[in-house]
């Protein structure tokens, strides 16, 4: 295993100015991997990844997709963003967020996003006005799906030589949808590289359901699972051999050594979790540890050294982290109100003291369509080794340190710590309530999908989509 010495090479990190490439998997598990100790599944270049880099092993996401892209946008708590769930136009990230992608562009650097957006499928919230300069995705909250209101992708499209929306048009692509957009990314990285750094954002659509794959990757693992399990491994294998490739382009590229890559997933495990779930309890859209512990690889090679940091961390921290590495300057007024905070000195020491006292706060939202907000539900508020729980209409409090599996609540005994974090948890959401503007947006959606709309008009002009 890596050591945990200081893991920063030479001089301070800020301002360094790296390209940063941040690849973000859909509904992978913390144990999804690996080197997370996953019996069956071979991900060997993750492995190789995880072995060069820094991994915070108490990372943390939301419990679900929106939600986290929103937080992972904008450094703030998706609710702070108006989003409260994945359909009924709150999925929307407010506009009046400002995106990590807006402030690197503003240092400087240019930007581009391959894959999953899904934070708004109306034209003010595409990213193409949230700070990208290149806009490479499908729609909706997976390729071919439609819900409710505004979110939809192209009608019958697939995970197969998928429709793509490429600044501003539709295009149709040859090869599956995880091929494509690492390819796009590269091809657009390649075009940029040495003319200014880039951010390049890559959250794939797998392995979300649907469950399909290429037969060579899910024949891997058929018979050792069922059927849909060996799709489930046979996608995150594709993912792994991208990112193998991504890895292995940098270098013959030449900017392996000024490049800082990235990798996450978006919340906690599915499909997996039944086979091996690294002794959690929970999954995706719960408020346990298995709902929002995730991997966070960091891998900047000659800079940062690997090491494994137990401190508590989270996608929140992301957009703090790469404003400073980017020495862009944040209005005040937009710093304070940031939930996350820069990474930097764990990068530079992941023994160094950070944040100790900090509390997460995690709520699945998901409340009906026209209900009100409930503050209670799948709810959770995580501070030092503590978890508290909402659980059976009351907080339950475990102790992940001596009970990783939350199996002895310990409420009962520690009423002073279950007080302390449901006096928090109160106050923070008295202060997210007033920011959930979505929640009557579903009165006033567009009756027509715009991604169907515009997908129409641009066929009805005799210009069907071609190959980018």
């Amino acid at each position: 295993m890596p050591n945990q010495a200081a893991a920063a090479v030479g001089k301070p990190l800020a301002g360094r100015r790296p390209n940063i490439i941040m690849i973000l998997s859909d509904d992978q598990g913390y144990g999804d991997l690996g080197r997370n100790g996953n019996p069956l599944l071979k991900t060997p270049n993750l492995d190789k990844m995880y072995d060069e880099s820094i991994h915070f092993e108490d990372f943390h996401v939301s419990p679900a997709c929106s939600p986290t892209r929103a937080s992972l946008m904008s450094g703030k708590h998706e609710f702070k963003n108006g989003v409260t769930h994945t359909i009924y136009e709150r999925e929307r990230m407010s506009l009046k967020s400002t995106t990590i992608a807006q402030v690197l562009k503003s240092a400087g650097y240019a930007t581009g996003i391959f894959g999953k957006w899904h934070l708004g499928d109306e034209d003010a919230y595409q990213p193409d006005k949230r700070g990208f300069d290149e806009v490479f995705i499908h729609g909706c909250g997976g390729i071919g799906q439609t819900q409710e209101g505004s979110g939809g992708d192209v009608n019958g499209n697939s995970y197969f030589n998928p429709v793509v929306k490429h600044n501003g048009r539709f295009e149709k692509t040859a090869g599956y949808c995880t091929d494509v957009f690492f390819q796009q990314a590269l091809k657009w990285l390649e075009s940029v590289k040495g003319q200014q750094p880039f951010f390049v954002y890559l959250p794939t659509n797998a392995a979300h359901w649907p469950l399909v794959v290429p037969d060579k990757y899910k024949n891997m693992y058929a018979g050792k699972v069922s059927d849909s399990e060996a799709c489930f491994f046979g996608m995150i294998a594709n993912i792994d051999e991208n990112v193998g490739k991504l890895l292995a382009k940098l270098q013959d590229l030449g900017i392996d050594d000024n490049t800082l890559v990235v990798f996450s997933n978006d919340n906690g495990g599915l499909d997996g979790c039944k086979l091996f779930n690294a002794g959690m309890r929970g999954c995706k859209l719960t408020a346990s540890n298995g709902g929002t512990r995730a991997m966070s690889l960091w891998r900047w090679p000659g800079t940062i050294q690997p090491a494994a940091c137990n401190k508590l961390t989270a996608h929140l921290d992301l957009f703090p982290t790469f404003a400073a590495l980017a020495a862009a300057k944040l209005p005040e007024k937009l710093a304070s109100q940031l939930d996350g905070f820069s990474l930097l000195p764990l990068l530079e020491n992941p023994q160094a003291q950070w944040h100790d006292d900090r509390m997460l706060f995690t709520h699945a939202g998901r409340w009906g369509k026209g209900s009100e907000p409930q503050p209670h539900g799948p709810c959770s508020v995580r501070w030092q080794q503590y978890l508290q729980v909402w659980e059976k209409g009351r907080w339950c409090l475990y102790d992940l340190k001596a009970d990783p599996g939350e199996t002895t609540d310990l409420a009962a005994n520690q009423k002073g710590i279950v007080g302390k974090l449901d006096e928090a948890y109160d106050a923070w959401w008295a202060a997210v309530l007033p920011c959930l503007d979505n929640e009557q947006a579903w009165k006033t959606a567009p009756k027509i999908n715009p991604y169907k709309e515009q997908y129409r008009h641009q066929c009805s002009e005799s210009t069907p989509p071609t190959k980018p």
